[in-house]
């Protein structure tokens, strides 16, 4: 049975290989716009930095060097029940010096469209085998982010050779480029 995470909640990853599925809902919008939501990876030494500009996984580089992390496509719409996009780990072929994987969900072209999370309802990331599907975990965000364009949705992070996830839940308002100047 699936374990449901709050925020700061942190919980051990025993399976080495297991997919991150993330999902939301857009509230109607007035912008005239449709959403489009995009999950990013960064794949972060002890340093807290990227180790290099291939460990940003993202819409336009689906894969690591090593293809421990495999993005399986961006999503344009978020139409639907489920997973709206899904990036596949395998922990046994991942980089020795990668300590940290951080998940972030960010709206494209969010400040043009006047967009914000604030008008994203019923977010979520779960973590579940990729072979059995079986759910290990999943965090639902419930914060109002009202002036976000970004947001942190979890971590997964190394400490005494065991990988934890910890549910995050924390937005920024610069969109994509926050984060990466916070890594680079």
């Amino acid at each position: 049975m699936a374990i449901n995470l709050q925020k700061g909640q942190r919980e051990s990853i025993s399976a080495p290989k297991f997919t991150i599925g993330l999902g939301w809902d857009t509230n109607s919008s007035s912008t005239g716009s449709g959403f489009d939501l995009d999950a990013s990876i960064f794949i972060l030494g002890e340093n807290k930095r990227l180790l290099s500009e291939n460990h940003f996984v993202f819409y336009n580089n689906l894969k690591t060097p090593d293809e421990s992390i495999e993005h399986t496509g961006d999503n344009l719409t978020g139409d639907g029940d489920g997973d709206d996009e899904q990036i596949k780990v395998d922990l046994a072929k991942i980089d020795v010096r990668a300590s940290e994987i951080c998940i972030v969900v960010t709206i494209h072209e969010a400040e043009s469209r006047r967009q914000n999370f604030g008008q994203v309802r019923n977010s979520f990331i779960r973590i579940f085998e990729t072979n059995s599907n079986t759910e290990i975990l999943k965090y639902e965000l419930e914060e109002d982010f009202s002036i976000e364009t970004a947001v942190e949705f979890g971590r997964i992070y190394k400490r005494n050779n065991e990988w934890k996830f910890e549910a995050v839940g924390m937005g920024m308002k610069g969109g994509l480029q926050d984060y990466l100047d916070k890594y680079n």
